[in-house]
């Protein structure tokens, strides 16, 4: 929706525009879809966890503990 209103120039469509506006939407959203689907990947998942904690590791690393 955020990507047709940029595109458009508009927030919202005229009553004369709401089927087009829709429709592209619609075929964004599809787009989107297919190219998200379509990706692959050999790497195993994240897991959210390890992520946190590699994150506060290079935090400590770079800033330092709390004082």
């Amino acid at each position: 929706l955020q990507f047709v209103r940029k595109l458009s120039g508009t927030a919202r469509p005229s009553q004369a525009n709401t089927a087009v506006f829709d429709r592209a939407v619609d075929e964004v959203t599809a787009a989107a879809h297919r190219l998200i689907h379509s990706f692959q990947t050999n790497a195993p998942p994240r897991d959210r966890e390890e992520e946190r904690r590699k994150a506060h590791e290079r935090a400590l690393k770079r800033f330092g503990p709390p004082r």
